[in-house]
């Protein structure tokens, strides 16, 4: 599975132009567990979010966030997946985890505000 190295997070990008042969295997991995069942779409990239969000992973909210805007979600539909964490991982991650989806869909917008 070719994939240039420069699209993907630094962290990422180093694995795959360093070890390609992992990376593939990964990339197939991750391509063969989306296949696995009837989710597909913008409700799949949703759930991925909602699993980085749980992991506490910045960069990977990062990156489900525009490729969930790519997929057709709106920007209200992954403030409220980050919301949907309020309950189980605590106040604290939800608004961390808002703040880095608002990185992807209101670029610069926390600057402006207080």
């Amino acid at each position: 599975m070719a994939i240039d190295p420069e699209d993907l997070p630094s962290g990422a990008g180093h694995v795959a132009a360093n070890y390609p042969e992992i990376w593939d295997a990964y990339a197939a991995l991750g391509k063969a567990c989306s296949e696995a069942g009837p989710l597909e779409g913008k409700t799949l990239r949703l759930v991925k979010l909602a699993l980085a969000i749980g992991a506490a992973s910045e960069g990977a909210v990062h990156s489900h966030a525009r490729r969930a805007l790519a997929e057709g979600a709106t920007k209200e539909e992954l403030k409220q997946v980050a919301l949907h964490a309020i309950p189980t991982l605590g106040f604290p991650r939800a608004v961390a985890v808002l703040t880095w989806i608002e990185d992807v869909t209101d670029p610069g917008g926390r600057a402006t505000r207080g």
